[in-house]
């Protein structure tokens, strides 16, 4: 009888898992969007229209023998998967990719590409609109978001304000966050760190409305316009309690070396949703991925087992087209020209590749 492999989350790491065991097991995707959300260029579409559908990607390439089902897992088990359908899922081995969740612009908003095309081009009126624009959280999307909207609408202020004492947290070189910080300077995005607002704004986020807010050390600030770019969560609330031991007070799942939820043989995660000890990217999910469909086929053929090696923190942030910063330890820096050059086209596609579309 043929393998069944249920993966729950058709984002960057599910994907990658799905296709690599299509040729060997009965695989099923089960994802509530219509289409892969390519969201490493979500805020480049919210600044460029012309992005807004080539960060959709259709399901139909991805699988010559499995499935994409469009539905919602509500309860996984270590041999059952429960879809709000009503539908159950059998499975010899589960795949955890659910990912992250977060405030618009963060992700996008509605299951539908129709729903998240119309609000990210409504998100791109409302910029337009503005006069001046506050994001709260200056981590790499606030500073992504930042870089897109001073680009894209030179001399409009765009101001930055988070609690923290340093850039980044201080993980990566002084010149690569010094570079950072002269580039916004240039593109004219005040940065405010360690300064935390006493209240939000009353103007519901994204609302084109004048508001002022004052920052703890009492500095009035106006704008018609803010996004929060701060408050990721990893959803887990569909775990059985079985598999719910795992997780940690961070809300990540324990995983094993081999990418195992901690006590179960037969149940994996991969993304956001582990607690690998790592920055949580694209490059990392894909990796992980990898070695997921590399551990499944080996539990069925038989073979041993791969370890995964978290990566050391390495970044390529985006500051507009012409912009940016990058880092890896194994190549050092990259100025604004290499990351542009790198990270322009988002590598779109690689991931077209990747779902066969």
């Amino acid at each position: 009888m043929t393998t069944k492999v249920v993966v729950v989350g058709g984002g960057y790491g599910g994907v990658v898992v799905a296709r690599g065991l299509d040729d060997i097991a009965d695989v099923t995707v089960v994802e509530p969007k219509e289409v892969f959300v390519h969201h490493v260029a979500q805020l480049r579409a919210a600044a460029d229209p012309a992005w807004i559908e080539k960060i959709f990607i259709p399901y139909d390439g991805l699988l010559t023998r499995g499935r994409v089902v469009r539905d919602t897992a509500v309860l996984v088990e270590p041999e059952v998967v429960e879809l709000s359908s009503g539908a159950r899922l059998d499975a010899d081995y589960v795949v955890l990719a659910t990912g992250s969740a977060g405030p618009f612009p963060t992700r996008t908003e509605g299951a539908d590409q129709a729903t998240s095309a119309e609000r990210l081009r409504d998100l791109h009126d409302a910029l337009d609109r503005a006069t001046s624009v506050l994001l709260v959280g200056a981590g790499a999307i606030g500073l992504e978001f930042a870089g897109e909207i001073a680009a894209a609408w030179p001399g409009k202020p765009v101001t930055l304000v988070d609690p923290v004492p340093e850039l980044l947290g201080g993980r990566f070189p002084d010149e690569l966050r010094s570079d950072l910080a002269r580039q916004l300077n240039q593109l004219g995005v005040r940065v405010l760190l360690g300064a935390k607002l006493d209240a939000q704004p009353e103007t519901p986020a994204g609302a084109v409305r004048p508001f002022t807010v004052t920052t703890s050390d009492g500095e009035v600030l106006s704008a018609d316009l803010w996004f929060p770019c701060y408050g990721g969560t990893v959803p887990s609330g569909y775990l059985s309690s079985e598999l719910a031991a795992a997780r940690q007070p961070g809300g990540r799942l324990a995983v094993t070396e081999h990418l195992r939820v901690t006590g179960h043989d037969r149940v994996f995660a991969v993304g956001d949703l582990n607690d690998t000890p790592e920055l949580k990217t694209g490059r990392a999910a894909d990796k992980q991925a990898e070695v997921v469909a590399a551990n499944i086929r080996a539990l069925i053929e038989g073979g041993p087992l791969t370890a995964y090696e978290p990566f050391a923190d390495g970044m390529m942030l985006t500051l507009g087209p012409a912009g940016g910063v990058g880092y890896a330890p194994e190549l050092g820096l990259f100025g604004a020209e290499a990351t542009a050059q790198f990270k322009g086209s988002f590598l779109l596609d690689v991931f077209r590749q990747k779902l066969g579309a």
